[in-house]
C-alpha cells in the first residue's frame, strides 16, 4: 500500500516529471492493486495552497478531490488514533500536516511516497518510497 505525500499527489495527477521512474512504477502497481491512498489532510493542504495561488489545480479543489476518489484513490480520514500518534512522533518537525500524513502511513502500514528530505531522513519506523527516484 502506498500513501502519497501532498506534493506527490499533485505531481501524480499532473504527470509531473519530478516523479522518478521507480516512484511511477510504485504508483502504477498500487493503482492496479487498488492500494493507492492519501491522507484527508493532503486535500486540505491542496485546497489551502490553491486558494493562495501557490498551486494550480485542474478544477475546484472539491471537484478535483471527487474525481480522484472516483478514479480509485483511497482517502484515509484523520481519526483519534492518527491524531494521538501524530502528536507523539518523536523528533519529527512540527508541521502538523506532515505529522498527520506520517501518522496515517504508520497507522495504516503504508509506504509513504515523498520527496521531502526531512521525511526521507527521519530516523524512525516508517516505510518510505523516494518520489524522485
Amino acid at each position: 500500500m502506498i500513501l502519497l505525500d501532498t506534493h506527490a499527489l499533485v505531481w501524480m495527477d499532473a504527470d509531473d516529471p519530478s516523479l522518478g521512474r521507480a516512484a511511477r512504477r510504485a504508483i502504477q502497481q498500487a493503482w492496479e492493486a487498488q492500494q493507492m491512498t492519501v491522507s484527508a489532510v493532503s486535500f486540505w493542504e491542496c485546497a489551502m495552497l490553491h486558494s493562495r495561488g501557490r498551486i494550480t489545480l485542474p478544477k475546484s479543489p472539491l471537484a478535483w478531490r471527487g474525481d480522484l476518489i472516483a478514479a480509485g484513490l483511497v482517502e484515509w480520514p484523520i481519526d483519534g488514533e492518527i491524531a494521538v500518534l501524530a502528536a507523539d512522533l518523536e523528533a519529527l518537525h512540527k508541521d502538523p500536516a506532515d505529522r498527520f500524513i506520517v501518522a496515517t502511513a504508520i497507522s495504516r502500514r503504508a509506504a509513504l511516497l515523498t520527496a521531502d528530505e526531512r521525511l526521507l531522513g527521519w530516523k524512525h519506523a516508517l516505510k518510505r518510497v523516494d518520489a524522485t527516484r
